[in-house]
């Protein structure tokens, strides 16, 4: 049971609005970041080597540090982490500063806030359920769709035209900047403990930790499946992210203004979907949404490979789409965890689902670098784009996902004591 109350809630409200401030900033160094890239190299390649040292510290340390999130201090995690991260930026802005940019350099550089994401993303996640009520569960995971869209409409926005009146080194003290507005409500609020003195009666095993992570992701009904389907779905998405820059460069001859019209559009989508979330209270049927959500995602990656040379417009209409699914798709996924895994769990279970669903990116972006020098950007949108129509067929006609109902409360106690 959540031990969140309105004292909690209002300390995690404070906290959040510290968060998108950072998060501003990591969004306008990400765009402009990717963009130096793309137009240093055109190589689609080194976008995908990009996207996958960024993603492997995530992968592989998630489920490790996932362990220790539950029993360390979760906001002296949440500091360190966003410490570090703002110290790997001035590593960056010194790179650029003294003209040393190497592409590897950056490359490698910027995976290392990968590393601090594999402790500050599921540490986030894992303190929601115990500082928002129940009832408040959905729609606050929708209203922060909602803001974090709006965040990543500012960041490429805002990224592009520095980009044009700045040097990079100058535009990445923004990143740092925002960390130092973003730790003032986090030093200011209290983030409770879960179970602590449960945790502390506990050996100390990171194995048998591990175990129960799993486990807990195998009994709660149909959450293994739909994970599995999560990550082939994300898989199958890595063209569009990771190639997009060079679709609109190489392809369209477009620049970073045309770039960022295209994501502040993909935002709009975020945004429109989030606004939909939130207005809903409860989804009576959430294995139907999530899987109807990628069909309708599908429409939205044939139009972008599809779009007249230039029609930037068309490409973000297709991009709106896709991303419009993405809050449906993943607040549900999100609340089915919350509400159905016990909070001292937590950690452990989402830095698991994270690593399994995220698992898939860094090959992901590496086949996409690959076939997309090979066959081309435009064909590999139209093949993954097919083989996402074939993976929600073959997900709903041949496993029981459709027959689980998430609208009744799951025994998350008895998962528990079975897995200790």
């Amino acid at each position: 049971m959540s031990i969140a109350t309105p004292t909690t809630f209002r300390s995690y409200l404070i906290f959040w609005i510290g968060q998108l401030v950072s998060l501003l900033g990591s969004s306008v160094i990400h765009f402009v970041v990717i963009w130096w890239i793309t137009v240093v190299t055109g190589d689609p390649n080194l976008l995908g080597l990009t996207n996958f040292f960024g993603m492997l510290p995530l992968i592989v340390l998630s489920p490790i540090a996932g362990v220790f999130i539950d029993r360390w201090n979760r906001k002296l995690i949440i500091l360190i982490s966003d410490f570090m991260q703002a110290l790997i930026t001035f590593w960056l802005l010194l790179v650029f500063f003294f003209n040393v940019e190497e592409v590897f350099l950056v490359i490698l550089i910027n995976s290392l806030r990968g590393v601090c994401q594999a402790f500050h993303f599921p540490t986030i996640k894992a303190i929601i359920p115990i500082m928002i009520p129940k009832e408040k569960l959905s729609r606050m995971n929708a209203v922060d769709y909602l803001f974090s869209g709006l965040v990543h409409i500012a960041g490429p926005a805002i990224g592009a035209v520095l980009n044009q009146i700045f040097s990079i080194h100058m535009i990445l003290w923004v990143d740092i900047i925002t960390f130092f507005i973003a730790v003032i409500p986090l030093i200011l609020i209290k983030i409770p403990h879960v179970s602590e003195s449960k945790v502390k009666r506990e050996s100390f095993s990171f194995l048998k930790d591990l175990k129960v992570g799993f486990k807990v992701l195998k009994e709660v009904p149909g959450l293994l499946i739909l994970v599995i389907f999560i990550s082939v779905i994300n898989f199958l998405g890595q063209p569009f992210g990771v190639l997009l820059p060079l679709l609109v460069n190489s392809v369209h001859f477009g620049d970073e203004l045309d770039l960022a019209f295209i994501m502040v559009l993909m935002q709009i989508g975020m945004i429109s979907g989030a606004v939909i979330t939130s207005l809903k209270k409860d989804w009576k049927n959430r294995v139907f949404l999530i899987t109807g959500c990628v069909l309708l995602s599908v429409v939205g990656y044939v139009l972008s490979a599809i779009a007249p040379i230039g029609a930037f417009y068309i490409i973000g209409i297709g991009g709106l789409i896709r991303a419009g699914t993405t809050p449906l798709i993943n607040t549900n996924f999100l609340t089915i965890i919350q509400l159905h895994v016990p909070p001292e769990k937590q950690g452990k279970v989402m830095s698991i689902v994270v690593s399994l669903a995220w698992a898939v990116i860094p090959p992901g972006s590496l086949v996409a670098g690959f076939l997309g020098g090979a066959m081309g950007i435009v064909p590999l949108y139209l093949t993954f784009a097919g083989l996402e129509l074939l993976t929600v067929i073959l997900t709903l006609s041949l496993t029981n996902i459709r027959q689980v109902k998430y609208d009744t409360v799951y025994d998350v106690k008895e998962v528990s004591e079975n897995s200790n």
